[in-house]
């Protein structure tokens, strides 16, 4: 499907490839990479990634969404994403498309519509919308594992709220008789003076405390799949950038079936480029 209503791609070219065989190749690289992370012997209804540059976390991106590739392929995936404030408004794109370098993801336009009905939403259209890394850093994959899947993707705060969004599109999606898989997107502690965030000092004494117990802290939300606890602890431990996605993405899968949680892999962008200021990243399917 082409269309001319379609969301450019602001972030290729820069934070992951801007071709398609450039991203097939770093693919390819991340599952090799991949190849010996833990695969749950069992269906997998979502995940939840990170969204920074694919140098830095789109190796555990990659090898989350590959995992949700099954037989039955769904007919949407439902992402959750953007940085946002417990008092931010939800956001919404519901008609047009989403440009990647292997071609356009089109929006599933009546799921979309479905949303608009029940919940308050900003909308957003392929020409008016908010530059947000969240979403677009997972879209190639999604087209590159889910050919001629739609999406519908929105943005959705770290608030209670959020959650009846997570459960509700999935029924919104049953009613309509589409399957649904989903995905929420966040990275975790964001440490050191380039983010205001230095409680621990410097050095291997705060890498350390950020990987065995800030981070670990929210991780253990997100595999005991419970969204309101991720959302606590990242307002009380600045322990994940996009809560509410992750949480919205767990409410989801539950709906969906999920009744349990696997950490695939973890890293911080120290281990890519150490220094004083660094990233947590985890990728978690359910």
């Amino acid at each position: 499907m082409k269309t001319s209503n379609v969301r450019k791609a602001m972030f290729a070219g820069s934070w992951y490839p801007s071709s398609a065989s450039e991203c097939e190749r770093e693919i390819t690289s991340f599952l090799k990479e991949g190849k010996n992370l833990k695969t749950p012997d069992r269906r997998l209804v979502g995940g939840i990634v990170p969204h920074a540059g694919w140098y830095f976390s789109g190796s555990i991106a990659c090898n989350v969404i590959s995992r949700l590739k099954s037989k039955d392929t769904p007919d949407v995936i439902v992402v959750f994403g953007m940085h946002l404030h417990p008092d931010s408004r939800c956001y919404l794109m519901t008609e047009g498309a989403w440009q990647t370098p292997f071609g356009e993801i089109p929006v599933e336009e009546s799921l979309a519509a479905e949303l608009v009905k029940n919940f308050s939403f900003t909308l957003e259209t392929p020409d008016r919308f908010s530059q947000d890394n969240t979403v677009e850093l997972q879209l190639p994959f999604i087209k590159y594992f889910f050919e001629d899947t739609k999406i519908v993707a929105m943005g959705v705060p770290p608030s209670k709220s959020s959650l009846e969004i997570g459960k509700s599109v999935i029924g919104l999606a049953k009613k309509l008789g589409l399957t649904a898989k989903v995905i929420g997107s966040t990275d975790l502690t964001h440490y050191g003076a380039n983010y205001g965030f230095t409680s621990k000092g410097r050095g291997q004494k705060a890498v350390d405390w950020v990987r065995s117990v800030n981070d670990r802290r929210v991780i253990d939300a997100m595999l005991a799949l419970e969204p309101e606890k991720v959302i606590s602890e990242a307002l009380a431990s600045q322990n994940a950038c996009c809560a509410g996605a992750a949480a919205t993405a767990i409410k989801a899968a539950k709906t969906l079936g999920a009744n349990q949680a696997d950490e695939i892999a973890y890293t911080t962008s120290y281990d890519k480029s150490p220094g004083d200021s660094f990233v947590g990243y985890v990728g978690v399917v359910m």
